[in-house]
């Protein structure tokens, strides 16, 4: 079997599906879908997010300098394309999805969305101008959970919440288990 060889571009998939809300400082919000997101650092816990400028959510971004990521469902799968696909200049997200904003406990404007099981609440330390996306580099400044995932042990069970991904154009929800990490080497 051979293999093309393709002009440089991003094939790095899959990647979270994720719904951004944040707000400007005069109390505007709007929720964004990124793909374009992930884990830089464990301590700090640190991500980033990958926003265009011309974005309407991209000012609210660098105005409040916070934001808070929220993982998305199977349930929350429409409302996370819908997000992705309008802009918040001609609808009222919030509104058209029938999402609820939530209060964030360390962030000052941004709401968090009701409905997500876990609210990552982010505060902005860096900006990357790095071509047709702008990345934001922000430390985690706390994180909410969905009290209906927590097991009896304290544990709490992400994986039954039916989160989803994005690869190459198409939604996907999370398939069979094929064994905690470490599996490969356990005697």
């Amino acid at each position: 079997m051979g293999k093309q060889i393709w002009k440089p571009g991003n094939m790095l998939y899959p990647l979270p599906a994720v719904m951004v809300s944040t707000a400007d400082q005069k109390g505007n919000d709007n929720i964004i879908t990124i793909a374009w997101t992930g884990t830089v650092c464990t301590n700090p816990a640190m991500l980033y997010i990958s926003v265009r400028p011309e974005r309407y959510s991209y000012h609210m971004l660098r105005e409040s300098g916070e934001f808070a990521v929220n993982l998305t469902t199977k349930e929350l799968a429409r409302a996370t394309d819908w997000c992705g696909v309008r802009s918040g200049k001609d609808f009222d997200k919030w509104k058209e999805t029938g999402l609820t904003r939530g209060r964030a406990q360390k962030l000052e404007f941004a709401p968090v969305i009701k409905e997500s099981p876990v609210n990552l609440e982010c505060k902005v330390c860096e900006v990357k101008e790095l071509g047709s996306h702008h990345m934001f580099l922000a430390e985690v400044a706390a994180v909410q959970v969905d009290e209906n995932y927590m097991k009896d042990n304290g544990k709490f069970e992400l994986n039954d919440s039916g989160v989803i991904a994005y690869s190459h154009g198409k939604y996907f929800s999370l398939g069979k288990d094929l064994g905690k990490f470490g599996w490969s080497v356990k005697k």
